[in-house]
């Protein structure tokens, strides 16, 4: 592939070698058809809705009844159709349908049949400067969309079929491989799941992990083992911390997580150590959140610091385990002032506390596994990188 860009020429910044020639341009409706008529509309068919996508992958297929289907049950599908979402169409979960039988998707996407090669539309739906285009046209703010009208009237540069193929294969293989890597993140995650699930209900005494006896769990209640801390000694010269389900606390500028704080509001701002675990309003969803960070935070999170020895690793895992969200949101059941959880609350919770030899090993199992999958996530990021700039150099 080599660089072939002219200035006020209409040809890509890379190119397969042996083609030449400026690619023509067309409107999307006159390239392709856009919501395709249907003659019949079958009885019992998989409904695709804008839930059913993500990346590019058809997560679930059920059958539903044409009189249980909802209005928006609209288009009726053939293998080689695109659907590309209207609504908030920066997130592309557009999917190239490539199955036979009976599908119909939603009205909130649009249907594009082509006579060209259909994999190279698809591609192209998902260049960057193509999706600006269908932005700039979008109405509405919280859920921006666009009408199939004017998506239509977006001009689309293309080459003859021959190089068209070829550009769709090279882009399918990488897509294929990016599909393989997120693969081998669920298969990962799903392992983290069952690993976590055995050790917090104790049934790894009879799976090959487990290689040597410990004593039996003793329990705790959460207050015997951390207490709420409210250190606010700080020169206000500490990384704002934020608080998220996905990362823990990590530094706000690490996350594009950008909130105005005045000088004043942070001097009431919470001091937090590496080590530390913080009760969030989300705690219930998602579990309690730890600190690989020095930081500050809003004085609105509970901070908790052990007040007896730990392996933080341990809790960390543990206190982000369906075991223990179920454990939380039984203590919730009742409260009608919302679930926000009190110190009081988290105190009386009994908590499992195994030996430290134990407490140690089991975090060690469960941060192996961790980080393989933050190294698989950063694999995958790295692919998806890679292709976000082939699709900018390979259209214009």
């Amino acid at each position: 592939m080599t660089s072939k860009r002219l200035k006020d020429k209409k040809v890509p910044n890379l190119r397969f070698p042996e083609f030449e020639g400026e690619w023509e341009t067309k409107k999307l409706r006159e390239f392709g058809e856009i919501n395709p008529k249907y003659k019949k509309f079958p009885s019992l068919f998989v409904y695709i809705d804008l839930e059913s996508v993500s990346n590019g992958r058809l997560l679930k297929e059920e059958f539903i009844n044409e009189k249980e289907a909802p209005s928006r049950a609209q288009r009726i599908l053939e293998k080689g159709d695109i659907l590309f979402q209207m609504v908030r169409p920066y997130q592309k979960n557009n999917l190239f349908f490539n199955k036979e039988g009976r599908y119909v998707a939603s009205t909130g996407y649009a249907q594009i049949r082509t006579k060209q090669n259909p994999q190279f539309v698809f591609q192209y739906l998902h260049n960057q400067k193509f999706v600006d285009k269908v932005i700039e046209r979008c109405t509405g703010t919280s859920y921006p969309a666009i009408n199939s009208s004017d998506l239509g009237n977006i001009h689309i540069h293309y080459p003859h079929l021959n190089e068209q193929s070829k550009i769709a294969s090279f882009l399918s293989l990488v897509d294929e491989r990016i599909q393989t890597q997120n693969k081998i993140i669920e298969y990962q995650e799903t392992l983290m799941l069952g690993v976590l699930t055995k050790i917090f209900t104790q049934k790894l005494k009879s799976n090959s992990i487990r290689t040597k006896e410990f004593p039996l769990w003793t329990y705790k209640k959460g207050g015997d083992i951390f207490y709420n801390c409210s250190n606010k000694k700080h020169n206000s010269d500490l990384p704002i911390l934020a608080i998220t389900q996905e990362y823990g606390a990590v530094p706000r500028d690490l996350i594009d997580h950008n909130i105005t704080v005045t000088e004043k509001s942070i001097d009431s701002y919470k001091v937090v150590d590496k080590g530390d675990f913080i009760i969030s309003l989300r705690s219930f969803q998602g579990g309690i959140e730890y600190s690989n960070y020095h930081g500050i935070c809003s004085p609105a999170y509970i901070i908790l610091k052990n007040s007896i020895d730990i392996v933080p690793e341990f809790y960390k895992h543990y206190l982000k385990s369906a075991a223990y969200i179920k454990l939380l949101n039984k203590k919730l059941e009742g409260i009608r002032d919302g679930k926000m959880i009190s110190y009081n609350y988290f105190s009386e919770i009994n908590l499992p506390y195994p030996c430290l030899e134990e407490q140690k090993y089991i975090a060690d199992i469960l941060t192996t596994i961790d980080n393989k999958i933050k190294i698989e996530k950063q694999m995958l990021n790295s692919l998806s990188k890679q292709r976000d700039y082939l699709l900018q150099q390979m259209f214009i």
